[in-house]
């Protein structure tokens, strides 16, 4: 049902109430047996102990915790208890984030007013809102909260707020006609009051037409309650890498183990072998070191304004293709500025932006001041015509009020004038403003006792009531030139997306007739204003298209808005389209989809219509990062692939709906966030490699081994041993690389790129297999077929494995060469292979452990013979380049 078409006759008759009586006592108990409670539905919810039991049933994580078993089985306590402990800690945090994202129904449920003012049986009753039902009467009045979905039926200059719900930046007035227009979204039912949104002016009376899930607020609800959660490509590289893994070291660790047994090995020994070269194949630490990896630049975005609720956004943010920004608060300041003033036949601009105080007026170009006729004089009425303040809060000023006001406010303390200026006007009534007169009026005193009327407008509205124009010497006639003036102004300011308000004055001179006291004013003069642009977001989006990456306005504005600022910030190509609300319902899914690589503005949007943008892109391959604020914003944060709320004006729903928040609102912010999640990846594809190359030649050595019939070059111990503390502190080490010069140079990483992309797969096999390689050489030159020298080549190929991995470790910080980047430019690495290099020492030269670790002293000659052969993997491929 369109409600707003109904006039207050036939929606009295269709809801059987009227707006004297309310409904009755019976009518009420049916109608809430009927239709239920007035809240929100928050879906069928799942039992908090099976969303912990779902966070272990990853394949991978199976894997490890029967190998985890097998190790305790076997007495390798520590390996088993390390494994273990990895698994639950990734367990409880995919848990309590699950646990976070779930409370975005509950924050929505929270923006429901607990109250309302109710008329039933002729009295008007203060009632729970939950109890409200289709067809009561509501009163509302300013700072009140809307408890449902309500028919306006008496408006007395009503306006509310409904920038959480609809995306519309500027409070909206509500009167009482019908709409006679088909299929409109709830930004354009200027009759309708709807749920959640709050009234910030004036009072007015509605009867209830939706509640529950039946209001736009539910249908929000059910959208998020429906909407999947995506899974990242981050995850999803994960899980593929995990496959792979477990696949590859099953197939080899039972060729070694079938092969060593074929050859005579004891069936013990080889079993053994077997599971520690599967724990030590698969990288069960490899979970752990991402979620380091990723908490370490969640600490790095925190110093760039930005919250990170969920690890895995910050690399999803870098492998973005798309932006979908919210424009007001996110692209602009989200504070009306008057950036240009028409008086005396002249257009002056007005620098400054926001709530600062500081600014000048210019006339092509030449600074003027108050000695500028009637300028003072017209910033002076529109400090009198106005209820807002400007308010100080920790150095920054603020607006209590209607922002249309606040802007005339800081304009006139451009100019130096002030609180003072206008004490000396005295206000003896007020004319308050109606969304049908779209003008308010107030009959001020001045100090000489002389009254008038400061009028204040929309200038359609105030020219055909004025009979005057003030001109640069005098008041005169105006004349059918001026007023051609004056539109063609207002023209050229909508052309630039700037909001006009005209004010007007008239001497009052004895009784005067309230029907005509706004009639034959003087015209004074014109204000354009605008939420202007932010500074810093012209070159952030400039740097995104470098990067790639598409941005795309999305807003509850009106096009011509929507459009000049996107043409500003240099969104908008010439060739790019702008598409409205109108023109996407009456679009399929399957239309939006072909179209939408050339569409860089939507204007006039609705919840719905915000998902099916970003289904649309994600159905042509985008990875999706959705900006947003507001209630309205939530159902397509949550379905993107990256959802990004804001901190100072963003709802605790787009918030709770969201994986990252920007504290200061600012899209910059995001690009910083990009530039941080494609070095967080890089660096992930960094110890990827390290740690499977490094794996690859440990399993290989050993396979070599048994395939040429030697004793096993090294005993399981010290394959946990390498396992467990040699790749874990270089590879965590390399998670906090700096990034690399070209990283935001680059375009995004095609969605379905895999992990081992990009030659990646080669370096890992090529140089894990000179790792093994050069590890067996060394072991076969020192053993010579006598099992005398067993323990003696053993330690030589054991300390052999483990300094080719650590000066391997230093090739992994480039995808050129080692001889690319300064080896010692990541401190914390050099200090992560010094720590390993130390802790072998402590296994080969101190005496207590050299019988648990197999190993025996070694001699000058003998390191010299494992560094040369150490680090021939790196330097071969060093010069390479491959």
């Amino acid at each position: 049902m369109q409600w707003y078409q109904l006039d207050k006759e036939k929606l009295e008759q269709k809801l059987h109430v009227t707006t004297e009586r309310g409904l009755s006592s019976k009518q009420v108990e049916k109608r809430q047996k009927q239709h239920g409670a007035n809240e929100l539905d928050p879906g069928k919810q799942t039992a908090k102990w099976l969303i912990f039991i779902k966070q272990f049933q990853d394949f991978m994580v199976l894997v490890l915790l029967a190998a985890t078993l097998i190790a305790g089985l076997l007495g390798e306590y520590i390996d088993a208890i390390a494994i273990m402990v990895i698994v639950f800690v990734n367990g409880f945090i995919g848990f309590f984030q699950e646990q976070k994202a779930e409370k975005s129904l509950a924050k929505l449920k929270e923006l429901s007013a607990p109250f309302a003012y109710v008329l039933r049986d002729k009295n008007w009753e203060r009632k729970p809102s939950r109890d409200i039902v289709v067809g009561d009467v509501i009163k509302v009045s300013s700072g009140d909260r809307i408890p449902a979905d309500m028919r306006i039926v008496d408006s007395n200059s009503m306006e509310t707020e409904e920038s959480t719900l609809t995306g519309e930046s500027l409070p909206v007035a509500k009167h009482t006609n019908s709409l006679n227009k088909q299929d409109l979204g709830p930004q354009d039912q200027s009759n309708m009051a709807f749920m959640g949104t709050l009234v910030t002016r004036g009072s007015g009376t509605g009867i209830v037409v939706g509640t529950g899930m039946n209001t736009v607020m539910g249908q929000i609800a059910s959208l998020m309650v429906k909407t999947k959660k995506t899974i990242t490509p981050l995850e999803h590289k994960l899980a593929e890498l995990g496959k792979i893994l477990i696949i590859v070291a099953l197939i080899l660790t039972a060729l070694v183990v079938v092969v060593g047994v074929y050859q005579g090995h004891p069936v013990y020994n080889m079993f053994l072998a077997g599971v520690s070269l599967a724990v030590a194949a698969i990288p069960e630490g490899l979970p752990a070191i991402v979620t380091v990896a990723l908490s370490l630049g969640v600490q790095r975005m925190i110093r760039k304004n930005a919250i990170v609720r969920k690890l895995s956004a910050v690399e999803t943010l870098g492998s973005a293709s798309v932006i979908c920004s919210d424009k007001t608060g996110t692209m602009t300041e989200n504070q009306m500025t008057v950036k240009e003033v028409y008086l005396n036949d002249t257009r002056l601009d007005v620098t400054g932006d926001g709530y600062d105080l500081l600014g000048d007026f210019y006339s092509n170009n030449n600074r003027v001041d108050n000695q500028f006729p009637n300028l003072k004089s017209m910033l002076l009425y529109g400090m009198i015509c106005n209820h807002a303040s400007i308010l100080v809060k920790k150095g920054k000023n603020f607006i209590n009020g209607d922002p249309t006001d606040g802007a005339l406010l800081v304009a006139a303390r451009k100019l130096g004038l002030n609180q003072s200026d206008s004490e000396p006007y005295r206000i003896i009534k007020e004319i308050p403003f109606d969304s049908t007169r779209k003008r308010m009026s107030m009959i001020v005193e001045d100090e000489n006792k002389r009254q008038f009327l400061i009028t204040k407008g929309a200038p359609d509205v105030l020219l055909p009531r004025s009979a005057f124009i003030m001109s640069t010497n005098e008041k005169r006639l105006m004349k059918t030139a001026d007023k051609e003036k004056i539109n063609n102004e207002i023209n050229k300011m909508g052309d630039k997306a700037l909001r006009t308000i005209a004010i007007a004055i008239k001497p009052i001179t004895g009784k005067q007739n309230d029907g005509l006291l706004e009639d034959d004013l003087t015209f004074v003069g014109l204000y354009g204003m605008i939420d202007p642009p932010r500074k810093e977001v012209r070159a952030a989006i400039e740097d995104c298209k470098e990067a790639g990456i598409k941005t795309v306005m999305i807003t509850g504005d009106h096009e011509k808005t929507a459009r000049a600022i996107a043409t500003d910030l240099n969104i908008l190509p010439e060739d790019g389209l702008v598409m409205d609300g109108y023109q996407l319902n009456q679009m399929s899914s399957n239309e939006l989809k072909e179209i939408i690589d050339r569409v860089y503005v939507f204007a006039r949007v609705t919840p719905e219509h915000k998902l099916k943008i970003v289904d649309a892109f994600q159905q042509n391959g985008h990875i999706v990062a959705m900006t947003g604020d507001g209630v309205n914003d939530a159902p397509a944060i949550k379905a993107s692939n990256i959802g990004i709320s804001m901190g100072r004006s963003g709802t605790d729903v787009a918030k709770e709906a969201s994986s990252l928040i920007l504290m200061d609102d600012n899209f910059a912010t995001i690009k910083a966030a990009i530039n941080e999640g494609r070095n967080i990846y890089e660096n992930i594809r960094k110890f990827i490699r390290y740690l499977l190359a490094s794996n690859v030649g440990e399993i290989l050595v050993m396979l070599f081994a048994v395939l040429l019939g030697l004793p096993l070059p090294l005993v399981p111990v010290q394959i946990l041993w390498v396992n467990l503390v040699t790749d874990g502190l270089p590879a965590m080490a390399l998670g906090l690389d700096q990034p690399e010069a070209d990283v935001m140079n680059r375009k995004p990483r095609p969605p379905k790129e895999g992990i081992f992309a990009r030659g990646l797969g080669f370096k890992i096999v090529s140089r894990g297999l000179l790792i093994g390689l050069v590890t067996l050489i060394g072991f076969m030159m020192t053993y010579q077929g006598n099992p005398e020298n067993l323990v003696y080549a053993q330690t030589i190929a054991f300390t052999t494995l483990v300094m080719a991995q650590l000066i391997h470790v230093f090739d992994c910080r480039s995808e050129r060469s080692v001889f690319s980047r300064n080896p010692f430019g990541n401190k914390y690495l050099v200090l992560a292979v010094l720590s390993s290099i130390a802790m072998l020492l402590c296994v080969i030269y101190f005496a207590p452990l050299q019988p648990i670790f197999h190993t025996v002293f070694l001699g000058i000659r003998d390191w010299i013979f494992i560094l040369a052969l150490s680090a021939i993997p790196t330097v071969f491929f060093g010069f390479t380049k491959r």
